[in-house]
């Protein structure tokens, strides 16, 4: 989608206006890539720590600014990424950066209002994309939540399809059958792509016979999926309530999922106004308005019986110190929301 302008120059020159929780870890990834970039942000701290880190450029100043632009090498840029933490400064930088240079664009838009109109916001607007990490991770929770057992759940294909991961139970249909036998035996509409054991990875062939504990990846329709896991009993039930710790819009974004799917949700947020817009947006939610790390008050609110928790509060300890209790003292299924990529081993 995105091409260099000089054929024999490796990589991109990419202009990351906003230096936050995304704009670090696009500068780390794209840096490591062999990109040439350029952050712009108003901290200069956060600029100096950028520079000092990677072997980048940093520009202090507003993203929004024509002349700050052009001093970050706009004319002759392949590429901008907008991430600041204001949607509208994001869409601005865009536009400014559209009409000064010829190169495609990309902008962080988050607010929910916003959201709904991304492919409207994207036409108008010239943008080669909008990107929205809350409802991305909405997304994902979404889907591993319609598979509970399923270690992993990633589509493709515009979402036509999904890879599934999950792994073989102990005395399994599955145990001792070769994987041309799959199709007369279980399901043929779907691809075994890899098989995971004792830490190996194998490609495999039709011989190539299944045991309990291997970890599976396939491809398949949603719907295929739902019915080959049924088949072999890895799925014993679907998720029917889940709690939510955590009222951001990673939160918004997935109750509204899962209520369309007929799965009841609870929502624990500490703020209160945040309660009542909830309450306004999310009828069909129950809102509770405390602090979900008190144990008391999940107790209250049944997290021994939920089928699912899911931790979004804002601070990543607390995230993963709920992800263990709720291990601790139910059999939901748990997902936990980490946003600093230092976090992603634990």
């Amino acid at each position: 989608m995105f091409k260099s302008k000089a054929n024999n120059v490796k990589g991109l020159d990419i202009i990351i206006v906003g230096y936050g929780k995304v704009g670090a870890t696009l500068t780390a990834q794209l840096s490591k890539e062999g990109h040439a970039i350029t952050i712009v942000d108003k901290d200069a701290e956060k600029v100096n720590e950028a520079t000092g880190m990677y072997d980048i450029m940093g520009i202090v100043g507003n993203g929004a600014s024509h002349s700050v632009l052009l001093e970050a090498g706009i004319d002759k840029a392949d590429l901008i990424i907008a991430v600041t933490e204001s949607d509208e400064l994001n869409l601005l930088c865009c536009i400014i950066a559209n009409q000064t240079g010829d190169l495609s664009s990309i902008a962080r838009v988050r607010t929910p209002d916003y959201s709904k109109e991304s492919l409207y916001l994207k036409d108008k607007l010239g943008l080669a994309m909008i990107i929205n990490p809350e409802l991305e991770a909405a997304n994902e929770a979404a889907r591993i939540l319609s598979l509970p057992t399923a270690l992993e759940v990633d589509t493709f294909a515009h979402g036509h399809a999904e890879m599934i991961r999950f792994k073989v139970p102990e005395n399994n249909v599955l145990s001792g059958m070769a994987i041309y036998e799959l199709g007369a035996r279980v399901e043929n509409s779907l691809l075994i792509c890899a098989v995971e054991r004792n830490g190996e990875i194998t490609i495999p062939s039709g011989n190539f016979v299944i045991e309990s504990g291997d970890v599976i990846s396939f491809a398949s329709p949603r719907a295929v999926a739902k019915k080959f896991l049924e088949k072999i009993g890895v799925i014993s039930g679907r998720v029917k309530n889940t709690l939510i710790i955590g009222g951001g819009n990673v939160a918004y974004y997935l109750a509204k999922q899962l209520i369309a799917i007929g799965i009841s949700v609870k929502i624990i947020e500490i703020n209160r106004e945040r309660c009542e817009y909830l309450s306004e947006i999310l009828p069909e939610a129950i809102i509770i308005n405390g602090d979900g790390s008190e144990q008391e008050l999940l107790h209250a609110q049944g997290i021994e019986e939920a089928d699912a928790v899911v931790t979004l509060t804002g601070i990543d300890e607390e995230n993963v110190f709920l992800t263990l209790y709720a291990r601790q003292v139910s059999d939901a299924k748990v997902i936990t929301k980490i946003n600093h990529i230092t976090f992603n081993d634990v």
